[in-house]
């Protein structure tokens, strides 16, 4: 390229820069441009004037560098400064035109309330707030925005400017989807969050993790058994919770609270080894037993079959709330199952050595269990219990052998066979009587000094096996 064609380059490119309007802003003017760049507190926009333009950055609101924006010109020396609000002090009617238009917020000092609402001082402007759209929900007390300085949406705005209409409830709205929307991000299960309860209900609380809401069920607000909402949390407290699941498309999410408490299962099996006495609360029934809390999140079952001997289902003794005491029979943390007896249970095997201890014709006491078809249960010790057959009990005709003695009542009987490998042992209350009657008789002729006491006493068990044999 020569040397003069670069000069008349250099010449045109001059003139073209001196004939280029760069005309200076004017403030309430509205600029559109791009952040540049962000340092500490200002953020600088280009908007194609001879200099970049400065917004405090409180104001970007998410916004970053590269981003489009709009803002009003505040203040045009030494800086053009601009803002997404109007400036404290006197705003012009074009000012206040320019908010309307593009939807930014306008700051305004509630100087009054009325019947339908509120006067509104938008820097020496007058506007009207309706009682409405001065805040979401209900309002308890609309006495307490009067002299309060908050920000507002220009909604309605006349020609002349002797008609503004604002509203706070859009802004407010408008804030809350921005923080639902960035809350629904976070909230996926597992997630662990902080939110406030909102409200209480019969069946839990909903609350409030930032403009998105969570039910918090009963059942999930602490591992001991919950009756009321109101024993755990109140309305506005605080809490930390997880998130469990989240249903029809986000809009039903469920919560819990119970991870926060430690897991009483986690060592049940050191605590609890059968054989152990405990003490709890019955909470609730089902037709096959009790359900028993014997600390908070650790429920047990007592089956129908380890009531107290006498006791039966629906018996006052048992009822909901009442409190009882007994002994751990097994214990499964695997499956979260505590199995619970009101009666004594047996640490060991009481079959190993029953042969040895209850031998043939031994005479003993137990306690009536129950009565069957085969006949009645009696109890001998924990976990070993024999079976009187109807034919060894002594009835009128016509009558149920096996309701012949209640459950509960203590029994004398004999041992008349017993297979500790089948776990049976077959007994009689006759026999156990007979044997004391003779017991007796021999005692008393031997006090007597009779020498037939022994073939007495012989004849009389014959006589009552007649007996017994004709009826």
């Amino acid at each position: 390229m020569s040397q003069s064609r670069e000069n008349a380059e250099a010449t045109s490119f001059a003139e073209a820069m001196e004939n280029l309007d760069l005309k200076t802003p004017q403030q309430g003017e509205l600029l559109r441009g791009t952040i540049v760049s962000i340092s500490g507190e200002d953020a600088y926009i280009s908007y194609g004037g001879p200099s970049e333009a400065v917004m405090d950055t409180a104001e970007l609101e998410g916004l970053d560098v590269g981003d489009s924006i709009e803002a009003t010109v505040v203040k045009t020396s030494p800086e053009i400064r601009v803002s997404r609000k109007l400036i404290k002090g006197k705003a012009s009617l074009e000012q206040l035109r320019g908010a309307f238009e593009n939807r930014l917020p306008v700051e305004g000092r509630v100087t009054g309330r009325n019947k339908g609402g509120f006067e509104v001082n938008i820097s020496g402007l007058r506007a009207f707030c309706p009682l409405s759209q001065i805040a979401l929900g209900k309002i308890e007390n609309p006495d307490s925005f009067v002299n309060q300085t908050v920000e507002f949406r220009v909604t309605e705005l006349s020609e002349d400017g002797r008609r503004i209409v604002v509203s706070r409830a859009a802004l407010l709205k408008e804030a809350a989807a921005e923080r639902a929307a960035e809350t629904r991000a976070r909230i996926v299960p597992g997630a662990e969050l902080t939110g406030r309860v909102k409200t209480l209900t019969p069946f839990g609380a909903f609350v409030d993790l930032g403009g998105v809401d969570g039910l918090l069920h009963v059942s999930e607000m602490s591992r001991r058994r919950v009756t009321d909402p109101k024993e755990v949390v109140q309305i506005g407290q605080e809490v930390h919770v997880k998130v469990i699941k989240i249903e029809n498309d986000g809009k039903r999410i469920s919560l819990s609270m119970k991870d926060q408490e430690p897991d009483p299962w986690y060592d049940v099996a050191e605590r609890y080894a059968p054989g152990t006495p405990f003490s709890g609360r019955i909470v609730r029934s089902t037709d096959f037993g009790y359900f028993v809390e014997v600390e908070p999140g650790l429920d047990g079952l007592v089956h129908v079959s380890q009531l107290p001997h006498g006791i039966k289902p629906g018996d006052t003794e048992v009822a909901i709330g009442s409190n009882v005491q007994g002994w751990v029979r097994e214990v499964d943390p695997s499956k979260k199952r505590l199995s619970l007896s009101l009666r004594a249970v047996a640490t060991s095997d009481p079959w190993e050595s029953a042969s040895q201890r209850y031998g043939i014709g031994r005479v003993v006491e137990g306690t009536v269990d129950h009565g069957g078809a085969p006949g009645i249960f009696v109890e001998l010790e924990p976990g070993l219990t024999g079976l009187i057959p109807n034919s060894e009990i002594s009835v009128a005709p016509g009558q149920d052998p096996s309701q012949a003695h209640q459950p509960g009542e203590k029994l004398m009987v004999r041992i008349m066979s017993i297979d500790a490998q089948r776990k049976r042992i077959s007994l009689s209350h006759e026999a156990a009587k007979a044997a004391a009657e003779r017991e007796e008789y021999t005692k008393f002729m031997d006090e007597r000094g009779d020498d037939n006491a022994g073939e007495s006493a012989m004849a009389l068990a014959f006589k009552r096996a007649m007996e017994k044999k004709n009826r």
